[in-house]
Formats: structure tokens, C-alpha cells, sequence
């Protein structure tokens, strides 16, 4: 018997296959377009028809992917931990 030929087996290669790719989809677009503006960075106000900066995105039309987000929190606290060893080794 084969052990790719259970199922269970081919799904977590399947879902191994798809996190390997929104992983690498994260590190080559980091960004996605606001949900706020659709991406435009900006939007007409309701009363005096003014163009208006958007709030959520600041004016990029661009916010951050969850999967990135992840990655920096990831990286600041794995670089936190690492400067604090470094610290206690010095002293």
C-alpha cells in the first residue's frame, strides 16, 4: 500500500501545497488593496462632494495581507527574544 493513496494523506499534502503558496504569495506581494477605498486611497465625501484621504489605508490605497502581518509580528518578537539572549550573554 501506498501512503499517498489514503486520503487523508493526499489532503495534507494538498493543504501543505496551498499554505506553500499563500506563503510565498505573502512574501512577493505583501500588500492588498484597501477594503475602505477599493484601492483608490481616496473617496468623495457625503455632503460637499470633496475628495477626502482615505483613514484606514492613509492614502495608499494599499493595507497589509494577514498572512504578512503574521510574518512581521513573527520576526519582531523572534528579533526581541534574540537581542534580550544577546543581553544576558554580555552580562
Amino acid at each position: 500500500m501506498h501512503p499517498l493513496d489514503h486520503p487523508t494523506a493526499t489532503f495534507i499534502l494538498a493543504l501543505l501545497i496551498v499554505t506553500l503558496c499563500y506563503v510565498w504569495s505573502c512574501a512577493v506581494y505583501p500588500y492588498k488593496p484597501c477594503r475602505s477605498c477599493g484601492g483608490a486611497g481616496q473617496f468623495r465625501s457625503r455632503f460637499i462632494r470633496a475628495l477626502r484621504l482615505c483613514h484606514r489605508c492613509g492614502g495608499t490605497g494599499r493595507t497589509l495581507r494577514l498572512g504578512r502581518r503574521a510574518y512581521n509580528a513573527l520576526h519582531r518578537a523572534h528579533r526581541r527574544y534574540r537581542d534580550t539572549q544577546r543581553r544576558n550573554d554580555n552580562h
